[in-house]
């Protein structure tokens, strides 16, 4: 990838995918120009013998397949791409067809259109990272984590997120239904939820006795790095030095808004995150602090995280956790931290492929465990009833000793 392609975007970091339908995935930019490379892989190697049996099938589909199918032979190689996408067993690498790629386009491009929740998989399941604040989801009482069993009465085993991001999303005003099963529940719960327009909140501040300030981020948007700047220039205003950062269901966003923030709080030089490409894709890529460094060591700060804080929200939390500056408390982050870039395979369709990986300071690969809290606070569902909030509660114990 050129320097070009990476300056179209500077990456998108982020989520697991788009439901609101706002974009979050980790994402590069989008390559036109994309030529493969001939020497990649063992394409030769593959005979007329091994390809036999995928001939055999579609013969087979034509002459026995009970109804009659309107299905055109480019939609079968359609399909068979996707299935060859899927092969590679990660949730984000996803073939679009030409409707499929109008939508994905649409999404990057600001339709922000849906029921205002991200998306996941956990353990080949599909889950919500995080309903957005205000949104129709979080109204209709959906919460992190929560697993989704159907669609619209349509079942999930081994639905793809794109899948059901198709199914999910819709024009403002329409209705979707969506059963849910929260965990430590024993019954699923269906919700009806009414898509609108979303409107992405980005950054709250307040108070706590013992002269604490809190700054609530919602989200890492193209401004979210300004309103934090913003944010911390009202904390230093007000004397204080205890600092509480609230990432708990932000699920992500630009990697540039993430960079930019842990910096107020790094030397130059400190690593923040590392890019790593794998055996394929050349030298890992460091992000190193700009080095901003406005506080002393009289700061004090925690970072509370829970299982919607994902992609950007785990880069600078573990990038403060692991030079020493935070703590975290919470319960453990959702472990998002994949790169994908947008190739264009046709005029309509295109190709959506995990390139890198996201590594903390320490080398800690977050896709693969999220972060674990430094105090780690579960959260009953008689907190839930009583409005407690144990977490906030805990942050302010810590830094009030």
């Amino acid at each position: 990838m050129n320097l070009n392609d990476r300056k179209l975007l500077i990456f998108l970091v982020g989520l697991p995918v788009v439901i609101i339908v706002f974009f979050v995935g980790v994402y590069v930019g989008e390559d036109k120009s994309y030529v493969p490379n001939a020497d990649v892989g063992d394409v030769s190697a593959i005979t007329s013998e091994q390809f036999q049996p995928y001939w055999k099938v579609w013969h087979i589909l034509d002459e026995k397949f009970v109804e009659s199918s309107s299905t055109t032979p480019q939609q079968k190689i359609y399909g068979s791409i996707q299935g060859l996408a899927s092969s590679y067993g990660d949730p984000y690498t996803v073939f679009f067809p030409p409707v499929e790629s109008k939508m994905f386009e649409e999404d990057i491009s600001g339709n922000f259109e849906g029921v205002g929740m991200e998306i996941g998989i956990k353990d080949k399941q599909l889950q919500v990272v995080s309903p957005l604040k205000g949104s129709p989801a979080e109204r209709a009482g959906v919460k992190a984590g929560d697993f989704i069993l159907k669609i619209d009465d349509k079942n999930t085993m081994d639905m793809s997120v794109d899948a059901a991001v198709k199914l999910i999303r819709g024009k403002s005003g329409t209705t979707v239904k969506i059963l849910f099963l929260t965990k430590g529940v024993s019954r699923p719960v269906e919700r009806s939820i009414v898509r609108d327009v979303i409107n992405i909140p980005t950054i709250e501040t307040s108070t706590k006795p013992g002269g604490i300030f809190v700054i609530r981020l919602y989200s890492f948007t193209a401004q979210s790095h300004n309103l934090f700047r913003n944010a911390l220039r009202e904390f230093v205003l007000s004397d204080n030095h205890k600092l509480i950062l609230d990432l708990r269901g932000n699920p992500g966003g630009y990697l540039d808004a993430a960079w930019d923030m842990a910096s107020w709080f790094l030397p130059t030089g400190s690593v923040i995150v590392t890019e790593d490409f794998g055996k394929n894709g050349g030298e890992p890529r460091v992000y190193r602090s700009k080095g901003y460094n406005i506080f002393n060591n009289n700061l004090k700060m925690i970072i509370l995280v829970d299982g919607g804080s994902a992609s950007a929200s785990e880069i600078l939390a573990g990038a403060l956790k692991e030079n020493n500056i935070a703590k975290l408390v919470g319960t453990k982050t959702f472990g998002k931290g994949s790169v994908q870039q947008l190739i264009s395979i046709t005029s309509d369709t295109s190709l959506k492929v995990t390139i890198a990986r996201w590594l903390t300071p320490g080398g800690h690969n977050l896709s693969h465990d999220g972060l674990e809290p430094d105090y780690k606070i579960e959260v009953t569902e008689k907190d839930i009833e009583d409005k407690k909030d144990v977490a906030m509660d805990k942050a302010v114990e810590l830094l009030n000793k």
